[in-house]
């Protein structure tokens, strides 16, 4: 079983998110704590996102109190809507929310039957609820449920990707085995076609990469460099370092020989279409920018934005952790390319400042590598 969760500011796109799979007889809800449960079962946004708000003081410091948790079974798990709610139950507590109020929705709207809990992290008191190493408790929590309801383990694959992946920090030195440690797993486990959408999925992990060019006599030669990223996403804070230092897999020709088989692949898989629906659910019931990372993040997909100087959009990529596909908004259609978004969420850019909403140089995303021009000098 594999937990997602994310914090926010927004209760009510939370909620709306999975009240509109009720709605739509793709869901329902299995259990609430300490929240009126109306006389007629029809629960409403507008009563939920109320309860959970007078839980917490009109005063408090924490920056995202609203937390969002998907708990995802293996598909071949028959599990009860009761044993679901009591897993609900049971992961809440031993994650220390136990005491706050929350509510609980099973959504069918997929072949993996999964659960949604909308809760608030801030106490009566006006205090964060203490979440230390909070990941690494979840994993150790839903490895205890597995054994105690006999589901199946989580894919090691996964694991990896909530925990063990871990973003390059430049205040803990080593920066060479640090972005090795990114860049040679996940240059194997993702599928990406162009080396912006490679860019785009190792800015999560704080690192950049470009492109390099140069004779070495009268012997033309290209290759790519690694660096650490700025908090802002925008620049390098150390030296670069060439991709030899990684090994040949994440060299500038291995990486070409690999995209143009994930290019292949993408003509000839689902994963275009499975993506596509998911941001379709995502793009109508989202209400801003951050409300869609959200809506996004419970189907365990990324949204990478990419801004000029200007703040204006001029990439999107998505970026799917479930079938470790990182896709550009234009490959999708033209209702998910830079152009739609900025002309939907242009003038309403999050105020969050997490990585997936850093300023971006603007740069033609869809151009492959044999299209690329030197980059030595230019900001990541």
């Amino acid at each position: 079983m594999v937990a997602k969760i994310t914090t926010g500011k927004d209760v009510y796109g939370a909620l709306a998110y999975n009240q509109q799979k009720v709605d739509r007889g793709k869901g329902k809800v299995l259990l609430t704590h300490i929240l009126r449960e109306p006389a007629d079962g029809r629960f409403d946004v507008a009563t939920m996102a109320e309860d959970l708000l007078r839980w917490m003081p009109s005063h408090y410091r924490t920056e995202k109190p609203v937390v969002h948790i998907s708990l995802n079974p293996d598909p071949e798990d028959r599990l009860t809507a009761e044993q679901l709610a009591e897993i609900a139950e049971k992961y809440m507590e031993r994650m220390g929310w136990g005491e706050q109020p929350c509510i609980v929705f099973e959504h069918t709207d997929i072949d993996r039957r999964h659960i949604h809990i909308i809760s608030v992290q801030v106490g009566q008191d006006g205090r964060k609820v203490k979440d230390g190493k909070r990941n690494e408790r979840s994993v150790a929590v839903t490895e205890e449920l597995e054994r105690e309801y006999g589901l199946h383990p989580a894919k090691e694959c996964k694991r990896a990707e909530d925990w063990r992946l871990t973003a390059v920090d430049c205040t803990k030195g080593d920066l060479k085995r640090q972005i090795g440690a990114v860049v040679k797993p996940v240059a194997a486990m993702y599928r990406f076609q162009t080396l912006g959408e490679f860019r785009a999925l190792l800015s999560f992990y704080n690192i950049g990469v470009e492109e390099v060019r140069g004779k070495r006599g009268d012997i033309p030669y290209r290759g790519l460099l690694y660096t650490v990223l700025d908090k802002d996403g925008s620049k390098a804070v150390a030296a670069p370092l060439k991709s030899s230092v990684f090994g040949k897999r994440v060299g500038f020709e291995e990486l070409e020989r690999h995209m143009a088989r994930c290019a292949e692949r993408f003509k000839k898989g689902g994963e275009r279409l499975r993506l596509r629906r998911r941001v379709d659910d995502a793009l109508n019931e989202a209400t801003s920018e951050q409300t869609l990372r959200e809506c996004l993040q419970t189907c365990r997909i990324d949204l990478f934005l990419r801004r000029n100087d200007t703040g204006r959009i001029v990439g999107v990529t998505f970026i799917d952790h479930e079938t470790r596909c990182v896709v550009n908004g234009s490959r999708l259609g033209k209702a998910y390319a830079a152009n739609a978004f900025e002309q939907r969420f242009g003038d309403r850019q999050s105020s969050d400042t997490d990585m997936q909403s850093r300023k971006r140089e603007p740069s033609n995303e869809r151009s492959d590598m044999r299209n690329s021009r030197n980059t030595r000098g230019r900001k990541l």
